[in-house]
């Protein structure tokens, strides 16, 4: 009998390993066997049969260890235990309290000890984090599929730009109009979408995301079309970032009687985001706790029992959807201040996609989670510029694989419980 089943187990993995060589050739086929040349093309089968050799042997060896006793206890470790929100223990307390301060301590010295390159690939980290954070509450919290989400980031970045030409507003003055205005587009979009759930909610904001797109390239009078538009440098109470100051201002360097510094301006965005950071992640973390964001959680798991309960579900809706949006006008500011020229290429529909990957690897509705995706989908192809051919291929087969093992995404979301209360006994 024991053989009969390892015979079975053998056939099944040659099964397994052929159906997957099937599916490696038709993806990798086209993609990595047809090589460009201008008007031209030249076949690279060897490129391909390399690749589907790999994913035969892989797959053989996967499928042969799981059939081992120690495989299959590996296996059940990813089976039936993903569900849901994990619930601690009755005053558990994170070991986070002891180890933020040491990362707080790193993310304030980090600017004065690594390069300009290392500072840059931190800003954008961070400005992802701020827009991960925004779709959190929406997706990952309130259950709202939001696929135009990259709308509010460029109202953000153009209010800032745009502000700046026509208002004279700077920085400081754009970071809570910004919100506000990213926040108002944000209620614009949830009134007309109330009733709607699932996929055409998602076509919905999708449209939207793409009328801001289309809006911001073809009013070419007001935005500058695809010429974009420029955007001045942050100031500290007035004081310049560049070697010689515009308009009769006053350099940092000038005023402080310091060596000039190329990198201030970087210097000065990077500590400024990482304490709206903090802000953001404290609000979060409180809103979470409170009646809202209770209701936030009923409204994704079953919006008919929230109503049923008393809930406004348009209340609910409505906020979910402009808070998200206000973070996001704020990671806007940020990104046109540290790019210094917005255009609508930068506001296109994969980033959409980006910040949704960054909610769902993370994992829906957990902080922690969020945080470490941003920084993994933003730095790992930084990382990866060897591989630039196939960066967006392997940002497909780590979403493959994140939805086969971690369905809930990298860090479950979890709530501490509450002990019960003794009753009190009468006599």
């Amino acid at each position: 009998m024991n053989a009969m089943t390892q015979k079975a187990g053998v056939r099944e993995a040659l099964l397994d390993t052929l159906l997957a060589g099937v599916i490696a050739l038709v993806v990798f086929g086209p993609i990595v066997g047809v090589v460009l040349e201008g008007y031209s093309f030249t076949l690279s089968p060897q490129r391909v049969g390399l690749l589907v050799g790999l994913v035969m042997a892989g797959r053989l060896l996967i499928s042969l260890f799981t059939q081992t006793p120690f495989g299959q206890r590996f296996r059940r470790k990813f089976e039936g235990n993903d569900e849901g929100v994990y619930v601690r223990e009755p005053g558990y307390r994170s070991r986070m309290r002891w180890i933020l301060p040491l990362l707080l301590i790193a993310a304030f010295a980090f600017p004065f000890l690594s390069s300009k390159y290392l500072l840059t690939v931190a800003i954008l980290g961070l400005i992802y984090v701020l827009l991960g954070l925004g779709l959190n509450i929406v997706v990952g919290l309130a259950g709202l599929l939001d696929l135009g989400y990259v709308a509010f980031y460029a109202i953000g970045a153009y209010g800032l730009a745009l502000g700046y030409e026509y208002l004279g507003l700077g920085f400081w003055s754009m970071l809570p109009i910004a919100a506000l205005l990213a926040a108002f587009a944000g209620a614009l979009l949830g009134f007309p979408v109330l009733r709607m759930h699932g996929d055409y909610l998602a076509i919905v904001t999708l449209g939207f995301g793409e009328i801001i797109r289309l809006v911001l390239t073809n009013w070419v009078a007001f935005t500058g079309g695809p010429n974009g538009v420029s955007v001045p440098s942050p100031t500290f109470f007035g004081l310049e970032f560049a070697r010689r100051a515009k308009d009769g201002g006053v350099p940092y360097h000038e005023f402080f009687h310091l060596d000039y510094n190329p990198n201030m301006k970087f210097i000065f965005i990077y500590v400024v985001l990482v304490l709206v950071v903090l802000l953001v992640l404290l609000i979060k973390h409180r809103l979470t706790r409170m009646p809202i964001g209770r209701a936030w959680e009923a409204l994704r798991e079953d919006e008919i029992a929230c109503r049923a309960m008393g809930l406004n579900h348009v209340l609910v809706k409505l906020s979910a959807f402009m808070l998200g949006a206000s973070t996001a006008g704020i990671a806007g500011v940020f990104f046109a201040s540290y790019q210094g020229f917005v255009n609508p290429t930068s506001f296109t529909f994969f980033e959409s996609a980006l910040i949704l990957a960054i909610v769902v690897l993370g994992g829906m509705g957990s902080t922690l989670g969020v945080v470490l995706a941003a920084f993994v989908l933003t730095v790992a192809p930084e990382l990866l510029r060897s591989f630039a051919e196939y960066r967006v291929l392997l940002f497909g087969m780590l979403m493959v694989l994140m939805m086969i093992w971690r369905p809930r995404g990298l860090v479950r979301t979890a709530r501490v419980g509450v002990p019960l209360r003794k009753g009190e006994r009468h006599e």
